[in-house]
């Protein structure tokens, strides 16, 4: 089965770009997108992460990022779906901005490690960004379905990888597609993370850790691994995706 990837921009951050680019670029300011990630083939309707509830959708922010910034149902009715019409959400991780939507996916089998339910329902103080009232109504119904393997096949052609590099339970999605292998990335990368500009690969590094992760050295080496089991890496919120429609 060959899969194509639709990113679908249903979010954004404005922030400081070193939170991407561990002990690099500290001040510079950086807008990224939030993506859910519509995976069309086959006769399953799947999402990768369903984004923010509430975006802010403003000129400026459209701007840098270059494409258009949409709510969860505007996003998908591109492509002529709703949320009920979902079959299955893939979760990176389940920091907010990934999960928003999740409870509007009422028909929805709904994938997730089963340390990122841990770290969900009992955050550590450092980690804000988990919040538990976007995943109780789908854990009451008895959609999710949750990974304890380090690596599962989700669907023929879609399977998941444990990569913890910026969470303990990030999934990697492997998609098969046209084009090779697609890696969208269990962890909240851009593109410069996986291909450094030449002064950092003066300094022998290969990969640069996302800003915020749970083991640096852990997370390079991840990483690495995912760069080589792909032909094509999809950062997470690597901003080109909002200029483009399709990919594989």
């Amino acid at each position: 089965m060959k899969y194509r990837i639709h990113p679908i921009v249903m979010g954004s951050k404005v922030f400081d770009k070193g939170m991407m680019t561990y002990q690099h670029d500290y001040g510079t300011p950086y807008t990224i997108p939030i993506y859910t990630w519509y995976i069309e083939g086959g006769d399953k309707r799947i999402l990768v992460d369903t984004g923010e509830l509430n975006p802010i959708v403003s000129p400026d922010r459209e701007a840098a990022l270059g494409g258009r910034i949409y709510t969860f149902e505007a996003g998908l009715a591109k492509f002529g779906l709703t949320p009920a019409d979902i079959d299955v959400v893939i979760h990176t991780h389940l920091h907010n901005d990934h999960c928003e939507n999740d409870y509007k996916c009422e028909n929805a089998e709904i994938w997730v490690h089963e340390k990122e339910l841990e770290s969900i329902h009992n955050p550590h103080p450092l980690d804000f960004r988990y919040l538990e009232d976007y995943i109780t109504d789908v854990e009451d119904n008895g959609q999710l379905r949750v990974i304890t393997e380090e690596e599962r096949e989700i669907l023929p052609g879609i399977r998941v990888v444990h990569t913890p590099v910026h969470t303990e339970g990030g999934l990697t999605v492997f998609v098969d597609t046209e084009q090779g292998i697609a890696a969208i990335t269990g962890f909240c990368i851009i593109d410069e993370n996986m291909n450094p500009p030449a002064a950092i690969r003066g300094m022998e590094m290969e990969v640069i850790p996302p800003g915020t992760c749970i083991n640096p050295k852990q997370g390079y080496d991840i990483m690495l691994k995912v760069k080589e089991a792909a032909d094509i890496v999809l950062p997470l919120h690597e901003p080109r995706f909002a200029r483009m429609e399709t990919i594989g």
